[in-house]
């Protein structure tokens, strides 16, 4: 019989795989979901600065027009507009798309002559 010279080698750690984050174990289902929360409308939430524009400069947007306006956004949003301003009859609104939030508030006389920046969408309601 022969003799057999055995060297032990040491051995590589094992690489395991890690649980898989859901992204790897269902990517159909993940983009779903971000395609859900992308189109998904939201409501408009209204900041403080905003709000305290909207009373010191008496606006009044009535709840149908708070919908529309809330439904342009959405749209907007859905288009890839990330700030929006939105000119209303009564009233100029900043508003984040991104965020679904009015950023700020001023009245039509007031933005007639004011130059806005940082803006890459126009909403015009009549």
């Amino acid at each position: 019989m022969e003799k057999l010279n055995l060297h032990r080698i040491p051995s590589q750690p094992l690489i395991r795989q890690s649980q898989s984050s859901p992204l790897t174990q269902n990517p159909k289902q993940s983009f779903l979901e971000h395609l859900t929360n992308a189109t998904r409308t939201t409501e408009l939430k209204i900041s403080k600065h905003a709000t305290e524009r909207l009373a010191e400069r008496n606006i009044h947007i009535s709840d149908a027009e708070w919908a529309h306006v809330t439904e342009k956004v959405n749209e907007a949003k859905r288009k890839g507009i990330k700030e929006s301003l939105v000119l209303m009859e009564q009233a100029a609104l900043i508003v984040s798309a991104k965020n679904s939030t009015v950023i700020t508030a001023m009245d039509r006389m007031e933005a007639k002559d004011q130059l806005f920046t940082n803006i890459d969408g126009t909403i015009v309601l009549s």
